[in-house]
């Protein structure tokens, strides 16, 4: 159902040169005689993930009943703490393109690899020996040739010439150890084969051997699991009943609104909003530029609703990226558990931590 009223406990107020009631203040204390402690029964029935639109690519989903902050931390982790695989060492044999070798090696290192981050070890150094638990080998050997017969009249490098373009799919994977039976089901490769590293012409060539090591993006960001990972909270558009909409102005009030959001009445000009559409609101604060529709109408957000929208770019679905971001936040909270044990047990023992 539509919001009738506006709520400084749950709503952030969109004004026309502010915003209000940004911070939350569900927390014990703030009211008095009221308690907000918090629950973990309550916390579970207002915790609700609910995916709006998902491809092989992207995932749009609605995180409601969590802190700003917890948005914020699953937003951070998605970033540059979710482990991938990429290549971390190249070591060029030969190389005659245009491209220099320390911009083909980082090139080379931006390409995401379809390699489940669960079956490598992550290097505790960078000086660790490479094994086959923590190192992927490929090889790139790729030299260019003038083709046989090639008609004389084209311009069209492909038909003039063998290998013109050196690209992802000349990935050729080594296994190593036991990798050819560990990842049999699913052979290293980019995940996309198409994309170009650089470009030939008859008599140059490269050979080098490349090295993929798993990493997590706040340490380069050619780890980053995903394109992109934003959200953004629920816009509302809250009418005011005592003061409607003058029906000769029904229509200049539903432009300023992305489409959808408002319906007019076609028999008596009434305005309402179409609750399913209102998360398209961009919130641009156009209907406040015009004084006939002053007090007509409230802009917020609510507060506790994030729709979150995310981007795949290497091994993960997109599906599984939140569970992901998920495992690591446990992962550090029971580090944090297991020092402040630590700490407890012994005493003023600051020095064990």
């Amino acid at each position: 159902m539509p919001v009738t009223t506006y709520d400084p406990r749950k709503h952030v107020g969109v004004h026309a040169e502010r915003v209000s009631h940004v911070s939350s203040t569900n927390f014990p204390g703030h009211y008095p005689n009221e308690d907000h402690s918090w629950d973990l029964e309550r916390f579970r029935k207002g915790l609700t993930v609910k995916i709006e639109r998902l491809s092989n690519r992207t995932i749009e989903f609605d995180l409601v009943g969590v802190d700003a902050s917890i948005a914020n931390a699953f937003r951070r982790i998605l970033i540059a703490e979710v482990p991938t695989i990429c290549v971390e060492r190249v070591y060029v044999w030969d190389n005659t393109s245009v491209v220099v070798d320390e911009v083909l090696a980082q090139r080379i290192g931006l390409v995401p690899l379809n390699i489940d981050p669960a079956l490598m070890d992550m290097k505790q150094s960078a000086n660790d020996q490479a094994t086959d638990r923590n190192t992927l080998v490929f090889r790139l050997q790729v030299a260019c040739e003038r083709r046989k017969n090639a008609p004389k009249d084209t311009t069209d490098s492909s038909k003039l010439y063998i290998n013109h373009e050196v690209l992802s799919s000349h990935f050729k994977w080594i296994p190593q150890g036991e990798q050819e039976i560990v990842m049999a089901d699913n052979p290293p490769a980019p995940t996309n084969l198409n994309i170009v590293l650089t470009k030939l012409r008859p008599g140059q060539e490269i050979d080098m051997e490349l090295h993929a090591v798993k990493g997590v993006g706040k340490d380069h960001a050619k780890f980053c699991p995903v394109a992109t990972a934003s959200y953004r909270l629920l816009p509302l558009v809250i009418l005011n009943p005592e003061k409607p909409v003058p029906p000769e102005l029904v229509e200049k009030f539903q432009k300023c609104f992305s489409s959808g959001v408002i319906r007019i009445d076609p028999r008596t000009k009434a305005v309402s909003v179409d609750s399913k559409k209102t998360r398209n609101e961009t919130m641009s604060r156009e209907v406040y530029r015009h004084p006939e529709f002053e007090g007509c109408v409230q802009l917020a957000r609510v507060r506790d609703h994030f729709l979150f929208n995310i981007e795949s770019e290497g091994f993960y679905p997109p599906q599984r990226l939140l569970p992901e971001a998920i495992a690591v936040m446990r992962a550090k909270i029971a580090t944090i558990k297991r020092a402040t044990e630590t700490l407890l047990n012994s005493g003023d023992g600051l020095g064990d931590c």
